[in-house]
């Protein structure tokens, strides 16, 4: 305001100056006035450019700004690009011991003594020259204004912006060593406790939620023997401390959210050379907002003088271990079904039993809800004193069975136990029970159907050898000739029928080699999508490096085949149909799942469908012959059937899981080709015929030879001996085995083969054969039946070279077989 009135009052007086002088004296004043302004001005913009001037605002935010900087306990210091200190506060000239600006040096030449700290320095002023920021802590000792002792330092730098435009680096150093202490005293007190809770006389043991043991402590390591040094975090799992059942205790808890529970019982534990260690455990968990269990906090006491339990409680200790280590299943529970004590094996076979609300578990909860009326009219049987109640048979969770039997509570207690609950486990025995079951009816079902099988061929056989026979004598242009191939074809598509029995019945002739499945399958592919049509989704996935399994190649696709189908069928509106490939190893096989199946290696191949699904009380059925839930004449019930006979006679496992409404998927699981089978699969290898050429002229079948045709069945007799007779061999008929030996025997002349069927009465064709071979030793013989190949064969010798042809043949397979086999 001072300034602006002295202006005001220059701008009047050279006004008045001006009213009383003359014209050219006002203006000389005016002219000079002016030039006074112009240089004022003219100096006033250089002031501000080159910084001696600054408005007030500026000049005291500058103020404002040093004086915070310079009061700070914090050594700050400012150099630019070449290393020039900008600028310094008092704390870090004062730690600098510079007495006049010109001494002071840059935070790279004040710091220096030690590797570590040369080192430091080095990474602080790279980041500085990089415009980074950084931070390092330090121990220094011997600065300029410092103690004698070492301290602690934090070391900060980072880039500022400056109105010119060059860079520069703020340097910010702090004394840290009283935090450094205190975080020693911290670590040293930790350390302390942690040497003491190593050293107690009790152990303590740390437990993740997956059974991992994060940590021990050096008494229970000494206990069981093992190393301290060498134990990691996870290097250790509960049940390899615990013996028993003991680590159903520790691992099967199950609580509210938010509870913190606390148990305290008596188990086993392992030391390192197997022997064990009786103890008590005090065992916390606290479980998380989802119920879930969290890491378990153990304190391990050990009871008695000894292992053996011989000292001060030794009897209490013993009945623990008893009563822990038996393998019958024991709790008390209260009238309601609430369980208030339990050993080790009631927590194992138990686990699935939920608490309520207020943490209680209930052992009704853990049978399926068909069994829990039943359970629960025994509690209350036992509760008011029967002693005959009856054993209840009960399904838990996790697909598994028991046997609960109940007793009287001897005495009433506090916690209102009502019974004693005594349970062992029955699902091995119910499987076993099942699997027997399904295997006698199989058994009985197979046999029938192989028998009627047998028969059936023979009579399909007689009616496809005459009708080769009629065929032979007529032209296409015949008005019977088409009537005579009806009858061929639909007495083919019977022997497809009888196929179909025989593979069910595991009789069928197979033809195992090694195959990769991915391959079979690609090539199927195919195939398959012509069978589901267009409305439905193909999806063929692949296992990576799947094993060769040896299997009949016509069969399985036989197999895969029917399951499409019966997938299609299931998806009448659209739906995904999935074919998957996986290797299956031996720890992966599920034997409670996969009843009956032995851990071993086995490739599975999965088909999944999503369609309406199949009941629970007709999955159980699925594989039984002639069952079916099609409309009449849409299924003949022998396409499961055939995959299960295949599959088996393999060597394989099939399951089916199904939700109604939801899909099915089946399980193939086929063993695991062994080096040995692919060794002799290589060797056995030949290469492959060429293609016959489509004009060259049909193969020669006739032939020269004495054969010594043995067959029970007339008409197949009759039809065969014709065959041979057309194609020029001299034929021996037969009705039975013993018939064939006095022919045989009476036939003075040589006999070129053999061809014999195998089941006959009185005598079958291996017996025969067996007879006809001390005499004739080097006679040819092609065994001809309705069943397997490989069902005979092991009543043969081992050096014994036969031919095979399944029933029902052609003409022209018949006249093939007896030709290589002279010829061989």
């Amino acid at each position: 305001m001072a300034l602006l009135l002295v202006i005001a009052g220059a701008i009047v007086g050279v006004g008045a100056a001006a009213a009383l002088l003359a014209a050219d004296q006002v203006r000389l004043l005016v002219g000079g006035l002016l030039a006074l302004l112009a240089f004022i001005g003219v100096f006033a913009l250089f002031g501000f450019a080159i910084g001696a001037f600054t408005t007030s605002r500026r000049g005291v935010r500058s103020d404002l700004t040093k004086t915070i900087v310079d009061s700070s306990r914090e050594a700050i210091v400012v150099t630019e690009g070449d290393g020039r200190i900008a600028y310094a506060n008092e704390a870090y000239v004062e730690l600098s011991g510079a007495t006049s600006p010109q001494l002071i040096k840059p935070a790279e030449r004040l710091f220096s003594g030690a590797a570590d700290v040369s080192e430091a320095i080095y990474r602080l002023a790279q980041a500085a020259r990089e415009g980074r920021r950084a931070s390092e802590e330090l121990r220094v000792s011997g600065l300029a204004a410092g103690p004698a002792e070492a301290i602690w330092y934090r070391i900060r730098v980072r880039p500022v912006e400056r109105p010119s435009g060059r860079s520069a680096t703020l340097w910010a150093i702090s004394d840290v060593t009283r935090d450094r202490e205190r975080h020693e005293n911290v670590f040293q007190e930790l350390q302390q406790a942690i040497d003491y809770l190593d050293h107690a006389p009790v152990g303590f043991l740390s437990i993740e939620a997956d059974g991992a043991v994060a940590h021990i402590n050096a008494t229970l390591a000494g206990w069981l023997d093992h190393d301290l040094a060498s134990f990691a975090p996870g290097s250790l799992k509960i049940s390899d401390i615990v013996a028993g059942d003991g680590t159903a205790l520790l691992s099967g808890v199950r609580g509210t959210p938010g509870e913190v529970r606390t148990d305290s019982f008596e188990v086993d534990l392992k030391r390192r050379g197997g022997r064990t260690l009786p103890a008590q455990v005090l065992h916390a968990v606290a479980f998380g907002s989802d119920g879930s269990p969290g890491p378990s906090r153990t304190v391990v006491l050990r009871r008695g003088g000894d292992a053996t339990g011989t000292g001060a409680g030794g009897d209490e200790l013993r009945f623990a271990r008893f009563f822990h280590a038996t393998p019958m299943a024991i709790a008390t529970v209260t009238e309601g079904g609430e369980v208030v004590r339990h050993n080790a094996a009631f927590a194992r076979l138990m686990g699935g039993a939920s608490a309520d609300a207020e943490g209680r578990r209930s052992i009704l909860s853990a049978v399926s809800d068909r069994d829990r009326d039943r359970l629960r009219g025994a509690i209350a049987a036992a509760a008011a004193g029967r002693v005959d109640v009856a054993p209840v048979d009960a399904t838990l969770q996790g697909d598994r069975n028991a046997r609960l039997f109940l007793s009287v509570m001897d005495e009433a207690t506090d916690e209102g136990e009502a019974a004693v609950i005594y349970a062992l486990e029955t699902t091995e025995q119910r499987a076993l029970e099942a699997q027997f079951a399904q295997a006698q009816k199989m058994q009985a079902v197979g046999q029938l159907a192989g028998g009627i099988a047998h028969d059936f061929n023979n009579m399909l056989q007689a009616i496809i050898g005459y009708s080769d026979l009629l065929l032979a004598n007529h032209r296409p242009t015949d008005p019977s000739f088409p009537d005579i191939m009806q009858i061929k074809q639909n007495a083919t598509r019977a022997a497809g029928l009888v196929r179909q029995l025989l593979a069910f019945s595991r009789r069928q002739t197979l033809r195992p080699r090694i195959l990769a499945l991915g391959e079979t399958l690609a090539d199927f592919s195919n195939l398959c999508r012509r069978l589901i049509g267009e409305r439905i989704e193909f999806d063929l996935r692949h296992g990576r490096d799947l094993w060769p399994v040896k299997a009949d190649v016509n069969q399985f696709e036989q197999v895969i085949m029917n399951l499409v189908v019966n997938a299609r069928d299931a998806m009448p509106n659209g739906g995904k149909l999935s074919i998957r490939t996986s290797n299956a190893h031996a720890a992966e096989i599920d034997a409670v799942r996969n009843k009956g199946m032995p851990q071993a290696d086995h490739v599975l191949i999965e088909v999944e469908d999503t369609g309406s699904g199949i009941p629970p009380d007709i999955i159980e059925k699925i594989f039984d012959p002639f069952f079916t839930t099609k409309d009449v004449g849409k299924g003949t019930g022998l396409g499961l059937s055939t995959v299960y006979g295949i599959v088996k006679q393999t060597g394989g496992f099939v399951y089916a899981d199904s939700a109604v409404g939801t899909g099915t998927t089946f399980r193939i699981y086929l063993p695991r080709a062994t080096p040995e089978e692919e060794a002799e699969e290589a060797a056995q290898t030949v290469a492959p015929e060429p293609p016959a050429n489509p004009r060259q002229r049909q193969p020669d079948l006739t032939g020269q030879g004495t054969v010594l045709l043995v067959e029970d069945e007339e008409a197949v007799r009759r039809f065969a001996e014709r065959a041979l007779v057309q194609r020029g061999y001299r034929v021996l008929t037969a009705g039975s085995g013993l018939e064939g030996l006095e022919v045989a025997n009476a036939h003075d002349g040589a006999i070129d083969l053999i061809l014999s069927d195998v089941v006959m009465p009185e005598m079958d064709g291996p017996s025969m054969l067996k007879e006809l071979r001390k005499s004739r030793p080097d006679a040819r013989v092609v065994f001809m039946s309705g069943h397997a190949e490989d069902a005979f064969e092991k009543s043969l010798d081992a050096d014994v070279k036969f031919s095979f042809i399944a029933k029902p043949f052609t003409l022209k397979d018949l006249a093939e077989a007896v030709k290589k086999a002279i010829a061989a």
